[in-house]
């Protein structure tokens, strides 16, 4: 990727924001012009620019959220990005936005279409001089919009036990439905399927891996992961990711989502 320079922070929301809120990273780097792969995760994706946009096949944004996802957004820049990221859980959706997340699953929208003060944020966080600052001035803007919430107990739990590494049928027994209308409800609250969503938390331990301080072999990734073989895990990244764990760690490590850096003071 060619990093000429990079600054990257993470900070975690004010405890009142964790359910629905899990982390801050704020970046600031110089690279190359090219492209970014946002990758599938278990969290929704909000992000303000504090300089330029951000650039998707759907159009070019100063502020976004983007859905749960089982492939690749493609990220185009002109090597210069900076801003901050915040990371959502599903319920943060109903919390922030009044709507489940399954109404945002595969898509990427500006915050100002979400009824968010989009305006507001942005020009709190760019007239900001730290990044502690910024952290506190999200803090404050993301808990004046948060609303009261309610979801199913059971298509809660089903996300929980997934997350556990339990399968699909079991969940199912364990809430009393079947699996086909526990997939149904499920879907409706996340936009995905709850074998899908297994996969992607799956992916994503895998990338969490490749990314920390001790980077371990590609072999010990799909044995911990549960991956039958390497090839079923090349198979399931580039599914997932448009590219080999290989190629996919030549072109974006290090990288805003690179390893992991310390949190900022709180």
């Amino acid at each position: 990727m060619g990093v000429v320079d990079v600054e990257h922070v993470v900070g975690l929301p004010h405890p009142r924001l964790r359910p629905f809120v899990t982390r801050y990273s704020g970046y600031r780097m110089r690279t190359a012009p090219g492209i970014h792969r946002g990758l599938p995760s278990r969290s929704l994706t909000l992000v303000v620019t504090l300089d330029g946009t951000v650039d998707l096949p759907e159009g070019r944004f100063a502020t976004l959220c983007g859905g749960l996802h089982d492939e690749a957004v493609i990220i185009t820049h002109d090597g210069f990005q900076h801003g901050v990221q915040c990371d959502l859980t599903p319920l943060g959706a109903r919390a922030l936005f009044g709507m489940p997340a399954g109404e945002l699953a595969g898509v990427s929208v500006g915050l100002d279409a979400l009824d968010a003060p989009a305006g507001e944020l942005r020009d709190r966080l760019r007239t900001a001089t730290t990044w502690l600052d910024r952290f506190a001035h999200l803090d404050r803007v993301l808990g004046g919009m948060l609303r009261p919430v309610r979801q199913q107990v059971e298509v809660a739990w089903a996300w929980h036990r997934l997350a556990e590494g339990v399968g699909v049928r079991d969940i199912a027994a364990e809430v009393g439905w079947s699996r086909q209308h526990l997939s149904a409800r499920f879907a409706a609250e996340y936009g995905l399927t709850p074998k899908l969503a297994a996969r992607v938390m799956r992916f994503e331990r895998a990338n969490r891996m490749l990314r920390g301080q001790r980077r371990p072999t590609l072999t010990e990734v799909a044995a911990a992961c549960g991956y039958t073989d390497q090839a079923h895990f090349n198979r399931d990244w580039r599914a997932l990711c448009g590219a080999t764990p290989t190629e996919w760690m030549a072109a974006e490590l290090p990288f805003v989502q690179g390893s992991e850096p310390p949190e900022v003071a709180r």
